[in-house]
């Protein structure tokens, strides 16, 4: 499995990159593995300010769908949009085009909360 050491994880499975105050979100290696084949990644909340635990959308694969969760509270500043057309880099590259959000840190400081690569090896 590839945990990129430079980013952090949530127990539920989603990666986060900081960058200044703007986070970069997406689902990790793992999740994409345990879903398949990714047909359509849903997210109806750009724009919207959400909370840490929040569901922010949805990644729906050929056999089950699956709700992404907000790894820190923000707002929604853009949604990934080559995943409207092409879904399937979230199972490709899941760490790079198949980024699904960027979010503008409300509390900064939950970034402390979140899982080490080393942490988040621990639990897959």
């Amino acid at each position: 499995m590839n945990v990129p050491a430079n980013l952090k994880y949530s127990n539920d499975h989603e990666w986060i990159r900081v960058e200044g105050n703007v986070a970069v979100i997406g689902i990790t290696d793992y999740a994409q593995s345990q879903l398949g084949d990714i047909v359509f990644i849903d997210v109806q909340t750009e724009g919207e300010t959400l909370d840490q635990g929040d569901m922010f959308g949805a990644v729906e694969a050929v056999k089950t769908v699956a709700d992404i969760l907000m790894p820190v509270s923000g707002k929604v500043l853009e949604v990934n949009p080559i995943l409207e057309s092409e879904p399937q880099l979230v199972n490709q590259d899941p760490y790079g085009e198949g980024w699904i959000i960027k979010v503008e840190m409300i509390k900064p400081a939950e970034i402390d909360t979140l899982l080490s690569a080393e942490n988040y090896k621990g639990i897959i």
